[in-house]
């Protein structure tokens, strides 16, 4: 994978790299293993650095997609499996418009909560419960921090079983949960 020639095919505009291409039409065989590594932060490195410029990393993140065997830069001709500590992609903001939540990621994917890109809380490598969403091609979302705390100010409760009440949020006509909580811990708050 020549990565000097894939920019040079960009569209020139120094802060984005175009369109994602059509990868589900890409099925080459995979050419072997890249010493990249996306971490559970969203940074890019390559053999241990980071990424020197960020127009590289973007350009990546649109070859990106989950195959069977793992986290792949795929074009018309090269398969390349590449490590992900978490997840690909991060969402780094969160705005509430036209009755939905959309998310942008950190390479300006937006997506709409909804239920074909439903919420979902799921474990990190730490073991700690973040929730994520489905952005494209197998790629999923973590949440960044800042996005997550924004969310859990706008949430609201519900009463579940158990004694316990939900907290979560309503997108584009759908519920979505961000955790449960004991409802004595509820009563106990100042």
């Amino acid at each position: 994978m020549n990565i000097d020639r894939l920019l040079q095919q960009g569209n020139g505009d120094e802060g984005r790299t175009g369109a994602i291409p059509p990868l589900d039409e890409w099925q080459p065989a995979l050419s072997g293993d890249m010493n990249i590594i996306i971490h559970a932060d969203g940074r890019w490195s390559h053999e241990g650095q980071p990424f020197a410029r960020p127009k590289v990393a973007r350009l990546l993140a649109t070859l990106l997609r989950l195959d069977d065997e793992g986290y792949c830069l795929v074009t018309p001709v090269e398969r390349w499996r590449i490590k992900v500590e978490d997840l690909p992609l991060v969402a780094v903001e969160a705005d509430f418009r036209d009755g939905a939540w959309w998310f942008t990621t950190q390479f300006d994917d937006v997506v709409r909560l909804d239920a074909e890109h439903p919420l979902t809380v799921t474990s990190t490598p730490q073991g700690e419960a973040v929730p994520q969403l489905p952005v494209r091609f197998g790629l999923a979302a973590r949440l960044h921090r800042n996005v997550y705390y924004q969310l859990v100010e706008a949430a609201e409760s519900r009463d579940v079983a158990g004694g316990k009440s939900e907290l979560g949020l309503t997108s584009a006509g759908q519920w979505f949960a961000l955790g449960q909580v004991d409802d004595e811990l509820l009563g106990e708050a100042p």
